[in-house]
């Protein structure tokens, strides 16, 4: 089983890169799996659904999830398939946005603890998951280059989907950064990893 992580930008073509590289990894009799994450809440994000599904054609058998993940896969993972997981940081929104009961304006610590540990799990269960594909390619949104958001959920969003990028790039055994299209393999992904 080979786990490769993606990352970039926004528009930096990380999803048509990573498409390309499960496609090219299939040997002619793997199913390939898209697992969706997002949710389409209003009709720009709409189109962008639409435009990634055009893109895809009938090369891929399409599943939406961010949760529960096992249960979702259960009829794709009993053989060795291939999966496409796009996209990681919209997996972990639509799990902080699970919780309505927090002021964002002002969040408790014990509630930002609660939704670490349901972000948590639902990433640890889709590495979990991962091992009984044969090839998955998990594409996730580079967000610690910017600034520094200005209100709290953004910097919370920042922080909790910095460190669920940090764990699948660590379990990854090959890791990409795409940059306006052009993907940059990284020679060493894991601090202290000997040589």
């Amino acid at each position: 089983m080979a786990l490769i992580y993606v990352t970039g930008g926004a528009k930096s073509g990380k999803s048509k890169f990573a498409e390309d590289l499960l496609l090219s990894m299939n040997n002619g009799n793997q199913k390939n799996i898209y697992l969706a994450t997002s949710i389409v809440y209003d009709e720009e994000m709409q189109t962008k659904v639409d435009l990634h599904k055009a893109r895809r054609q009938n090369k891929w058998i399409t599943v939406e999830s961010y949760k529960n993940i096992s249960e979702s896969l259960k009829d794709f993972s009993v053989e060795k398939n291939n999966m496409l997981v796009d996209c990681l940081t919209n997996m972990v929104s639509n799990i902080i946005f699970e919780n309505t009961e927090i002021d964002w304006d002002n969040p408790k610590k014990n509630q930002l603890e609660q939704c670490d540990k349901a972000v948590e799990k639902e990433v640890l269960e889709l590495l979990k998951t991962a091992k009984n594909f044969e090839n998955v390619v998990v594409v996730s949104n580079e967000l610690g280059m910017g600034i520094v958001p200005a209100y709290p959920l953004g910097r919370y969003f920042r922080e909790i989907a910095g460190k669920m990028n940090q764990m699948v790039a660590e379990k990854a055994d090959e890791v990409y950064f795409v940059v306006s299209g052009i993907p940059m393999r990284s020679e060493e992904r894991r601090v202290g990893k000997e040589c």
